[in-house]
């Protein structure tokens, strides 16, 4: 059998932070954060960073391990995470994943397997030119040569995913479909107990996640990409597109004023809630705990910990 770990999830907003860092103090756990920000170094407010007051004491991994310039890929993420379960659990102690990023969560758990990247950059830059040079309709034609059902899903358009697949072929001679189909029929690598929260009217939640918003602007998220944008950091870079990054460096270069920056922090964020529900409502095997007007997390607690007690977690 897979050994067995914990995830709290849910949109944003919800609490997931403090329940996680609860439950693993309960148990003798250990977080492992799954929130694809938090892995950056100086990025604090805008991703709702744990402060050391909000850990409990509990040791925190997968936060602060990039730069905001690293181009941090799932297939790290999994390298690393993974690696800090198997040191949790073989100290006899429980790993509790806590975030809401959905692929890097269901990655995690199935010990899903990447395919060979090129990390010179020498054949994806080449293609990249190929597809620049040639454009993405022929590309794609040529992909369907070798590899014709992931051809079949993509779009012309759709630079990044078939100069992938091309990279894939070219580098293993295998094409992404197989590897895909083989990861697929891998056993889970985890037993998940997934504890999901939310609240019980969708108003309640997006009137959580304005407000949270308010508290970051006040705490100094505009202050804080100043400083990354100051610092040198493109505003281009795969970091700074994080919701609040993202329309706080617009406005700090003057494409927007600040408080539509707000206006579209507010907006995506709650757009982005609606996601994480929407992969969350997919799975079948989640305990929820909907919050009515305000947290209970001390019942939460107890809940939770019956939910996990259910399933050979103690």
């Amino acid at each position: 059998m897979p050994p067995k770990i914990a995830v709290v999830t849910g949109p944003t907003a919800t609490g997931k932070t403090r329940l996680g860092a609860m439950l693993a103090k309960k148990l003798g756990g250990e977080v492992v954060s799954a929130d694809s920000m938090q892995i950056y170094r100086g990025m604090d407010i805008g991703t709702a960073k744990p402060s050391p007051e909000e850990t409990l004491g509990v040791p925190h991994h997968m936060i602060d391990v990039a730069e905001p310039g690293e181009a941090f890929s799932v297939a790290r993420y999994i390298d690393e995470a993974s690696a800090a379960c198997d040191d949790i659990l073989s100290r006899g102690r429980l790993p509790v994943i806590v975030g809401g990023t959905g692929l890097y969560i269901d990655s995690l758990i199935a010990g899903r397997r990447f395919a060979m990247r090129d990390d010179g950059g020498l054949c994806r830059a080449g293609l990249n030119g190929r597809y620049d040079e040639i454009g993405g309709e022929a590309l794609l034609r040529e992909l369907s040569q070798v590899d014709p059902e992931r051809a079949a899903k993509l779009h012309a358009r759709d630079k990044k995913r078939i100069v992938r697949a091309f990279e894939v072929w070219l580098l293993t001679g295998r094409t992404i479909t197989e590897h895909d189909e083989e990861t697929r029929a891998l056993p889970p690598k985890y037993e998940a107990a997934v504890i999901a929260l939310d609240y019980a009217e969708r108003n309640d939640l997006y009137a959580r996640i304005e407000a949270r918003v308010d508290a970051m602007v006040r705490a100094g998220l505009f202050g804080e990409v100043r400083g990354l944008l100051d610092a040198g950091l493109s505003s281009d870079c795969t970091a700074m597109q994080a919701i609040g990054y993202k329309e706080a460096a617009a406005a700090l270069q003057g494409e927007i004023d600040e408080a539509e920056a707000v206006a579209q922090i507010k907006r995506e964020s709650r757009r982005y809630a609606k996601r994480q529900l929407t992969w969350l409502r997919a799975r079948p095997d989640v305990f929820w705990l909907r919050w009515e007007k305000e947290p209970d997390f001390d019942s939460a607690l107890l809940s939770s910990t019956d939910f996990l007690r259910s399933r050979g977690i103690e």
